[in-house]
């Protein structure tokens, strides 16, 4: 891949080890999805087996992605220094690992760090995996990055659903996360020996350790921050819109976070050949479009059916910005780790403040005010779809060889 400073020594094989290698980057989204899903279910666990508030709760939930976003800019040297997949392997066992010091914390001033430390090895194994996608993605000659980000979605939902088990059988979270922790470990490091192994020109200089986010990965990275604020909003407030807006029971309330998360697996898992038929800045905008609809149909709502169908739609319409965005960011310049470790810390910021500035702007005025705002920026994707497209990348697509891609090895 041309200005990515990395390289393959192995000779062109067969395409169906590209093959593997795609489907063994897409298990690594799988995993990475899952451990977020287990470890959601058992928050409520974790705060009452550390006997702390739900302000003291609040403040724990910001060390993740203040982790994240430090530790971040060091994927990229890593992945130099040990090639990318020996770092991916590494990075990812942290990851999975680090599940369970949460529930090991005996309260708020261990759970602190164990978050921090759980934070940055899901941020720095993010910028790797998704790097590692990009590169697959041009390989491959086509789009598959909105299906990789739908594999860690559905990950996330099969994290969940074995997590609210373990809940609903009332097991020691210790337990359940530790075995948890254990298998997908073991899964990571199988699925890794798929994915590409690619390393560093010999005559190229390491990344830095910390840097500032290269130009590019900061407008990229603001239509990142449209769409998951918007997500962030949906997951997080769609069911207390429900039931205090709407005077919606507690079931079907919930089901509209249900639905909202299932709406944007399912198009993130179709979105790939959307984005090869119309291009990565048509569908951005369209789904703009969606999203900005379906904000202001959560607005009007008048019944529950309008306003779950409105996050249906905000869900459709955001599902592949991110993936999109890590891609663009990814072959925007010639330091594609460092770009997607800035979309990604952009996006990350996006995540941490979205709940809490819903929610001030409802304590101030309401949760319908609140998403005038998320339809505000939503229409801002329809504006800003176009810094998606990238300089040559659409003629690297269309001159890509598909029956000479290499084989990882």
């Amino acid at each position: 891949m041309a200005g990515t400073g990395v390289h393959d020594d192995v000779l062109p094989l067969p395409r169906n080890g590209l093959r593997r290698a795609r489907w063994a980057v897409a298990l690594v989204f799988l995993i990475h999805g899952s451990v977020t899903g287990n470890f959601a279910t058992r928050i409520p666990w974790i705060q009452d087996h550390t006997g702390i508030s739900a302000g003291q709760l609040g403040l724990a939930l910001a060390f993740p992605a203040i982790g994240a976003s430090l530790a971040m800019p060091l994927a990229g040297r890593i992945s130099h220094r040990f090639g990318a997949r020996t770092a991916l392997r590494g990075l990812l066992a942290l990851w999975t690992l680090s599940l369970i010091l949460p529930a090991l914390s005996p309260g708020l001033y261990a759970l602190c760090p164990a978050l921090l430390v759980y934070g940055a090895s899901s941020g720095m194994s993010d910028v790797a995996m998704n790097a590692l996608g990009v590169e697959t993605e041009d390989r491959l000659g086509k789009p598959i990055m909105s299906g990789l980000h739908g594999m860690w979605s559905a990950g996330a939902l099969l994290g969940s659903a074995v997590g609210t088990v373990a809940a609903h059988a009332g097991w020691d979270a210790r337990l359940h996360l530790a075995g948890a922790a254990l298998v997908l470990t073991v899964l990571g490091a199988l699925a890794c020996q798929g994915v590409l192994d690619l390393r560093s020109a010999p005559e190229e200089h390491p990344p830095p350790r910390f840097a500032l986010p290269p130009r590019s990965a900061l407008i990229i990275g603001a239509i990142g921050f449209c769409a998951v604020f918007a997500e962030g909003a949906g997951l997080d407030w769609s069911a207390v819109y429900l039931r205090d807006e709407l005077g919606t029971d507690a079931g079907l309330a919930a089901a509209s976070t249900t639905a909202f998360a299932c709406t944007m697996a399912i198009a993130r898992l179709a979105g790939d050949k959307v984005v090869a038929r119309f291009g990565a800045v048509r569908t951005v905008r369209a789904g703009g479009v969606l999203a900005t609809a379906g904000g202001l149909l959560i607005v009007a709502a008048s019944h529950p059916a309008m306003a779950m169908a409105g996050f249906g739609l905000v869900g459709l319409g955001i599902a592949v910005v991110v993936p999109l965005a890590f891609a663009a960011a990814g072959r925007s310049g010639p330091a594609p780790s460092q770009a997607i470790a800035g979309v990604a810390t952009i996006t990350y910021t996006s995540g941490l403040i979205a709940p809490s500035a819903i929610g001030g702007i409802a304590q101030a005025t309401s949760l319908t005010v609140s998403f005038m705002l998320v339809s505000t920026l939503t229409f801002g994707l329809v504006v800003g779809a176009r810094v998606l497209r990238v300089p040559g990348s659409e003629a690297r697509s269309r001159e890509a060889e598909p029956a000479t891609d290499l084989e990882p090895s």
